[in-house]
């Protein structure tokens, strides 16, 4: 008997990488510390290298940090990134430093929560293929606390609108769970805690599709900007048939034509220094090896 099978499991959908999240923070050395030296991400070395702006590469994907006003994602970025008691002993490093800010970090069963200097929430975890396919060093999720009754309208809108797959779970409420990527998903989970005003923060994914959800969105009055020819935004998560607004928040949507999809990201090995430097070693992967990984 042939073995069987799920080819579904393997389908992505309209979007196939979310490559950044973008919050803006108002000082670049402190968000330094905690992105660089804390967390142990590196700094594109090829743009944005001004005061005013960084892309702190992880993986394939990058945290954008525009100088501004500090935004504060309304709820939290899973991070995978090997190396727990290392992680620990780099934000302990940095504690003195962002002592008078909202920097905290803390181990949990199956994360170290690590928050920056303005309040954003990050979970990192270990490479785990069950969880996040291959993923070494990278961005697999961005969940939003979203209010209950929510889930099944954003469920409804990102096949409906979007061509993207979602899903309902639960599990610590109910979450809209839709697909972004291989092994990356936007995760929203219902909440009745209060929520915060949307400040501007952004995602910005990849899509093949690129002309018709843009139709889509046009007919319901739901883009926000015209950036190029390769992108453009929008806002407002709605009910597909009604147009009832759900959760708001930015995405920056990109053709698979954008001259910067699937450019080299630059990841460095943080467990190497000037005293311990080895040859051929400067470099973290961002996909587990053959090693680590059974298909």
């Amino acid at each position: 008997m042939p073995q069987q099978f799920d080819r579904s499991a393997e389908d992505l959908g309209n979007a196939i990488h979310l490559e950044h999240v973008n919050i803006q923070v108002p000082d670049q050395r402190l968000a330094t510390l905690f992105y660089v030296a804390g967390l142990g991400l590196t700094r594109d070395p090829y743009l944005m290298v001004s005061d005013t702006n960084m892309w702190i590469n992880a993986g394939k994907s990058q945290f954008h940090l525009p100088s501004g006003r500090p935004q504060v994602l309304r709820g939290h970025v899973g991070l995978v990134i090997a190396g727990r008691e290392a992680l620990l002993a780099r934000l302990a490093s940095v504690a003195k430093t962002l002592e008078d800010t909202a920097f905290a970090f803390a181990e949990r069963n199956d994360h170290v929560e690590a928050i920056c200097p303005w309040g954003n929430r990050l979970r990192c975890y270990e490479p785990d293929a069950a969880r996040f396919g291959r993923i070494a060093l990278g961005i697999p999720y961005v969940e939003f606390d979203v209010p209950a009754g929510s889930a099944a309208g954003i469920c409804a809108f990102y096949p409906e609108i979007m061509g993207m797959p979602a899903e309902l779970r639960n599990g610590g409420g109910r979450v809209a769970a839709v697909k972004t990527g291989r092994g990356q998903h936007l995760l929203f989970r219902e909440t009745n805690r209060p929520q915060g005003d949307y400040d501007g923060h952004h995602v910005q994914m990849y899509i093949t599709d690129f002309s018709g959800p843009y139709r889509k969105l046009l007919a319901r009055n739901l883009i926000s900007r015209e950036d190029n020819q390769y992108q453009y935004r929008f806002c407002d998560i709605v009910d597909p048939g009604s147009c009832r607004p759900l959760f708001t928040v930015e995405h920056e949507v990109r053709s698979a034509t954008h001259p910067m999809f699937m450019r080299p990201m630059v990841n460095r090995n943080p467990a190497l220094t000037n005293r311990n430097y080895a040859f051929g070693h400067d470099q973290a992967h961002w996909a587990m090896g053959p090693d680590q990984y059974e298909g």
